[in-house]
């Protein structure tokens, strides 16, 4: 008896021990202000453009941008701060999706405070509103929005 009760001990304590070795998926910088992707390596913003990160969460209002502003706030964070920031493309706004959380479905540890709104990156103007066009929700809504429309954006 004592030896399979020390198996199952075993078994248990390598089952905790390989659980716990699995880094975070999101790991936050010195400042806080940003979180690396460890499964896809890209950093993120925490706070939403127009929100500030104060030490322990984002405050503030998320801003929204058309298409041609957040491109042009992109360049001008990217000037200014000597980082190469940019738009995410919709296959990376989408891989910080969380498919277990909705509204917003997105981790609240990594990106706190993230508004519950339609939320993604800005697509430029079509010709045709009707068209189908590339953008998302990285709040888990299916509803696009219009092409000129302004929603809150998040840099990648």
């Amino acid at each position: 008896m004592k030896p399979v009760l020390i198996f199952c001990l075993a078994l248990w304590v390598m089952a905790a021990t390989s659980a716990q070795a699995q880094p975070p998926r999101y790991t936050a910088s010195a400042d806080g202000q940003e979180v690396t992707d460890s499964q896809t390596g890209l950093i993120w913003r925490r706070c939403a453009e127009g929100m500030n990160w104060d030490g322990s969460t984002c405050a503030g209002a998320a801003t929204p941008f058309t298409h041609e502003a957040a491109l042009q706030r992109a360049t001008a964070q990217a000037a200014s701060s000597g980082k190469a920031w940019r738009l995410p493309n919709v296959k990376e706004l989408s891989s910080i999706v969380d498919k277990s959380r909705s509204y917003p479905a997105i981790d609240p540890t990594a990106f706190p405070a993230t508004p519950s709104s339609l939320f993604g990156r800005p697509r430029p103007a079509l010709a045709t509103p009707t068209t189908p066009g590339a953008s998302i929700s990285a709040m888990a809504t299916s509803a696009s929005p219009p092409a000129a429309a302004a929603i809150p954006l998040r840099c990648g």
